[in-house]
Parts: structure tokens; sequence; C-alpha cells
């Protein structure tokens, strides 16, 4: 199977291209941290990187992308690209949130030891994007949109690990109830490669992609102004 994997959610643009025979398998995957910018970024990544691994888009079999929550914006923008291409090529879909994606990474990295682990990321404004994960990466809980402290009640007394931007505010609202937390690697950003993975394993595609927001946009619609008597 030929797999394309895009994310944009976050503080960075990746895109990985997973080569699987059934036998061996072959990864090519590029990542650049930005603030902003993934729009212009993403397409000449994947141009690159599909040029790399000798693979004609035409021969993708699969396309995905990471879901959110993350950057209003940049969700949309690895969905966008995935469909767009999805059209052209006839791939499949699939998609997956952000922070699995992250819990992967962190996994694969060494930086989870024996026991559940949280992926907490600083969804700003005094909240937190939370997953809670078990030694393997499975899934417990979330996506969740959720304040610290509020957060600290949800973690099974045995979790003592937390990972992402938002692991040192989770840690504290850990020490003032205590529960005591490591956070580790505050840097991690979502990576296509380890999407790429995650699908691979998956097997199970998706009739479409659709950005998962935990929080409305910042933006709103401007009223109509009102005539002056």
């Amino acid at each position: 199977m030929n797999i394309l994997a895009l994310d944009t959610s976050m503080g960075a643009c990746s895109a990985a291209v997973l080569l699987s025979d059934g036998v061996v398998q072959r990864l090519f995957a590029r990542q650049e941290t930005m603030a902003r910018g993934h729009a212009e970024a993403l397409l000449p990544m994947v141009a690159e990187i599909m040029e790399e691994a000798g693979l004609p888009v035409a021969e993708l079999d699969l396309i995905a992308a990471t879901t959110g929550p993350g950057s209003f914006t940049g969700v949309r923008i690895a969905i966008a690209a995935a469909r767009g291409l999805a059209l052209v090529t006839h791939a499949k879909l699939f998609g997956t949130d952000s922070l699995s994606v992250m819990a992967r990474q962190a996994l694969a990295g060494g930086a989870v030891g024996p026991g559940p682990f949280a992926v907490a990321i600083d969804a700003k404004r005094g909240m937190l994007y939370l997953g809670l994960y078990d030694e393997a990466g499975r899934k417990r809980e979330g996506p969740l949109l959720i304040a610290p402290d509020e957060a600290v009640s949800l973690l099974p007394s045995e979790l003592r690990l937390a990972v992402g931007s938002g692991a040192i505010l989770l840690a504290e609202a850990g020490g003032r109830r205590g529960h005591s937390l490591e956070a580790k690697l505050v840097e991690l950003q979502p990576s296509a490669e380890a999407l790429a993975e995650i699908a691979s394993a998956s097997g199970e595609p998706v009739p479409t992609l659709r950005p998962l927001y935990l929080r409305p946009p910042d933006a709103k619609p401007q009223m109509p102004a009102v005539p002056r008597r």
C-alpha cells in the first residue's frame, strides 16, 4: 500500500510517504516547524517527498490527514489538500486526531515508560487539549478541551507522565491537587510520519475527512450595519 500523510494542525508542517509491499516498508518524510505559512509550504513538500520516493501521484492508495484539534486554519489546510488529491487520484482517505499522532510519536521516541500517559496541548485562554492513553498508545479518553484543574480530576491515579506544550500546565495543576506528574517533550508537534504509520496499521479508510473543532473560531461574522435615524 502506498500512503501519503499530511499534517498542518499545529506549529509544524509535515508530509510523509509510506511504501509497503506487505513485507518491507520504506518511509520518506519532511517536517518544518512554522507558526504560519503551512498552505504555501505543504504542496511543495509533498512534491519533494513524492519525487524522492519515486512514486507517481496516480499510484497513491491512501491519503491521510490529521483532523484536529489544533489551529482552526491549519487543520483545514491538510484536510483540503488530502480531499483534493483524493479526487485526482481516486485514493481512499484516512484521518485521526492530532493528539493520537503525538501519542504514537512519544512512544516511538522512548519518552514514555510503562503505564498510562497524557498528551496535553496548550489551547490558550487557560485551557488544554487533552488525550489520555494507555502504555501501548491506545486512546482512553479525548480529545477534550478542558481547564487544567478539571483535567487533573480525570487522570487515573497511576498516570504520572504528560507530554506536549500543555504538559507543564497540567503538571502544575496536578501539584496543586496532590497528583505528581512529570512533564516531557514540551516541544512535541504532530508528524505526518507517525500519522502514516497509524494509517498503515489501521487499514480503515473513511468516506470523507472532517475537521475536529473543540472550540468555535476566533473570527466572528460581522453584523449588518443598522442605519441611523
